[in-house]
């Protein structure tokens, strides 16, 4: 169906900047004369709404969250209908944005756009996350710092948008949204392909790291469930008789610019760049000035750290000089080798009684401390690190590659949206010819979400906004 998709058969030039050309049907519109503000309070009741950067918006989920946050007067935060179109003032230019899917209160710092007549929104939704439209967006941003760049109601209003008659945005709709599930599945499977691998990899090592590798020796009681009877000449011992546990350190506002430079000593961690890593830390996105590295703890090649927030109970060690924030542990006094407690925190087990392996982790530095474990002496360690690096290597090629895949399949959704909202491939005969499907649930799981405890908290900035 998708390939089969041909452009519209008329376009004409358009005022847009960013879009040379439109469907000759289509029109230019301000923002202005599509949406009209709604500032409603006093609905306390009403259930409290947030904005994503990957999944629009969404009723917040507050159980159990280590995001969760004290609402001290519900009364001052905004009414959004259902339908209404909801964005976060400092995230527009990242894709904060989408569209109410029942009645709910906002932050303060969002704004509300309630669509006029013959105005979809979800059409916009759609359009307002493409790259070409985010690139707009930051350009009638307004801020101090670029990361603090806001989009006023008085911008948005001014910025000039496409706009299809509303049965062809009624079309582009149900043929995005059938586009959409589809694509969604595939990456479920694939994420599914994902997790049993990941599984089968932890059994090898908890195996390892619990028992050895001799089969014929000689056994005791641990004392510790998730370790079970270990050889009877290793040693049971807790992380922190092994090493101090001490957080990192964030400089802050950590989106002021002045902390970094591109030319810096020191690379700066965040937890995306240990999700997209393996077992070592080789490179990240950013790095510190002289100013930012001092305000945060230094680490050192060879030094092991674990994730305490966002992909919680992740280990890595770094190849390269590098600075944490307070989402990361370290272990500053420990000598041994960080092979054997890498792999002994990547199986997850030791984590077991202290919550769910990923986001619902409760790890500080006093429960990793108390973690205890069996210590083998230092040259059975090496024979086991040498052992399971190459037991799991064809495992860890096999999730990269299937990694990969759902990279692809996310490109590939960005580029057809794209493509389809703003008129270079005409969907209305492919529409008209869907079959009724009902909504899912969403599919796309922690690929989609937020993983950076600072990403999480600029996302979460629900205070009254600054005067433009």
């Amino acid at each position: 169906m998708i390939c089969d998709l041909k452009p519209y058969p008329e376009m004409k030039g358009t005022s847009i900047p960013w879009l040379e050309e439109l469907p000759a049907g289509w029109s230019v519109c301000r923002n202005g004369s599509l949406f009209v503000q709604r500032i409603e309070t006093g609905f306390a009741d009403l259930a409290i709404l947030e904005v994503s950067l990957k999944t629009g918006v969404r009723v917040r989920e507050f159980g159990g969250s280590s995001r969760k946050q004290i609402m001290e007067d519900r009364a001052k935060y905004k009414r959004a209908s259902c339908g209404d179109v909801a964005y976060n003032m400092m995230r527009m230019w990242q894709g904060a944005v989408g569209v109410a899917p029942v009645d709910g209160l906002v932050s303060p710092a969002y704004v509300v756009a309630r669509p006029l007549p013959g105005v979809l929104p979800h059409y916009f939704a759609y359009l307002f996350r493409t790259d070409a439209y985010m690139g707009e967006v930051d350009n009638y941003s307004r801020g101090i710092v670029k990361d603090r760049n806001r989009l006023y109601w008085e911008q948005f209003k001014q910025i000039q948008t496409p706009c299809p008659p509303t049965a062809e945005q009624a079309a582009i709709v149900r043929f995005l949204d059938h586009a959409d599930r589809k694509i969604r599945r595939y990456i479920r499977a694939k994420q599914t392909l994902i997790k049993l691998l990941e599984e089968q990899k932890q059994v090898i090592i908890h195996r390892a790291v619990t028992g050895g590798l001799d089969p014929n020796v000689r056994l005791k009681p641990s004392g510790e469930e998730w370790l079970g009877d270990v050889p009877e000449h290793w040693e049971i011992r807790r992380v922190k008789s092994l090493s101090l546990v001490k957080r990192g350190a964030s400089p802050r506002p950590i989106a002021d610019q002045k902390y970094f430079d591109e030319g810096g000593e020191y690379a700066w961690v965040r937890i995306a760049d240990v999700s997209a890593s393996r077992k070592y830390l080789e490179e990240t996105t950013q790095r510190l000035s002289v100013l930012g590295e001092s305000m945060s703890v230094r680490l050192q090649p060879g030094a092991l750290l674990l994730s305490i927030a966002g992909s919680v109970g992740k280990p890595i060690i770094t190849k390269i000089k590098c600075c944490i924030h307070d989402g990361f542990v370290y272990f500053p006094q420990y000598h041994g080798n960080a092979d054997f407690l890498y792999r002994v925190f990547s199986c997850g087990a030791p984590f077991g009684r202290l919550g769910k392996l990923g986001t619902q982790l409760n790890l500080n530095t006093d429960t990793v401390g108390g973690i205890r474990l069996g210590l083998p002496p230092d040259g059975e360690q090496g024979v086991i690190v040498a052992y399971l690096d190459e037991a799991t290597t064809g495992i860890e090629q096999a999730v990269a590659c299937v990694r990969r895949e759902i990279n692809l399949l996310h490109e590939y959704r960005t580029r057809l949206i794209a493509d389809v909202v703003t008129g270079k491939l005409d969907v209305r005969e492919a529409a008209a010819q869907l079959p009724d499907e009902e909504q899912e649930p969403q599919l796309l799981d922690d690929l989609d979400e937020i993983s950076d405890p600072e990403e999480a908290a600029l996302d979460d900035l629900d205070t009254a906004p600054e005067d433009p």
